[in-house]
């Protein structure tokens, strides 16, 4: 249940930026920006990447690549997952057949 949009303050690399944001959404976005912010910081101080820019685009998709190694990972998981519970629904079926 989500009320008005709030506004929340954000700080990566050192600037400000207002996002609205539903409130029980706030400290996902907090944690997802300083996980933005460490990543870029990290990236500018490695001295391997210069520009803001460049150096956001670079952290984004990381993260994205980082967010589709997980997703597929899950799905790895949820096929082991379905076929571990459809043996084990047989298991149950076979020795509740016997007499």
């Amino acid at each position: 249940m989500s009320d008005k949009p709030q506004s929340v303050t954000l700080m990566i690399m050192g600037k400000e930026y207002k996002i609205l944001c539903d409130l029980d959404e706030q400290d996902d976005l907090t944690y997802s920006a300083q996980q933005l912010d460490q990543q870029m910081r990290k990236m500018r101080d490695s001295g391997k990447v210069n520009g803001a820019e460049r150096i956001a685009v670079l952290a984004a998709l990381n993260l994205a690549h980082e967010l589709q190694v997980l997703k597929n990972q899950n799905a790895m998981l949820k096929l082991s997952l379905n076929e571990a519970l459809k043996n084990l629904s047989n298991k149950v079926e076979n020795v509740l057949e016997k007499p």
